[in-house]
């Protein structure tokens, strides 16, 4: 079988499929967002695309315990969908994350160009498996004004 390319790919997916969201922006611009789960910034754009490119990050929460999957493709297992991802999934604290993300994606020569975003998303997602403290709510220390009639 012979491997297609990525430009071609992303001539022929661009305008339509089944992951694209096209939103009205100002006026008459319209603006195109992505729902593939490897596209960090979920923007409709060839950079950022994992239907048009071989190599892609994926960051997303994996089980209950406050853990990050970290997933990169392989480039040699393309037509196996089955095998084609390297999962690794990360329980460190953010910093010790965002070091072996940086490693993996950019210091690797995996991704450079993604480095950026990466860290972004896998912020997003730290952010978003923070559990909220349950207790009492501290009271407003603003002075309280009394308003004293006579």
């Amino acid at each position: 079988m012979a491997a297609v390319p990525g430009p071609l790919i992303w001539e022929m997916v661009k305008k339509n499929n089944s992951f694209l969201v096209k939103e009205f922006g100002r006026g008459t611009a319209s603006v195109q967002f992505s729902r593939e789960s490897n596209n960090l910034y979920n923007l409709n754009s060839y950079k950022h695309s994992g239907l048009a490119n071989k190599k892609t990050v994926i960051i997303q929460p994996e089980g209950k315990d406050r853990s990050v999957l970290l997933a990169t493709t392989k480039t040699k297992k393309q037509n196996k969908p089955a095998a084609s991802l390297h999962k690794s999934v990360m329980k460190k604290d953010f910093r010790r994350m965002a070091k072996a993300l940086e490693n993996q994606v950019g210091d690797n020569y995996y991704r450079p160009d993604l480095k950026k975003a990466a860290l972004a998303r896998l912020s997003a997602v730290h952010r978003s498996l923070k559990v909220a403290k349950s207790g009492v709510k501290k009271r407003n220390r603003q002075a309280v004004r009394i308003h004293a009639r006579k």
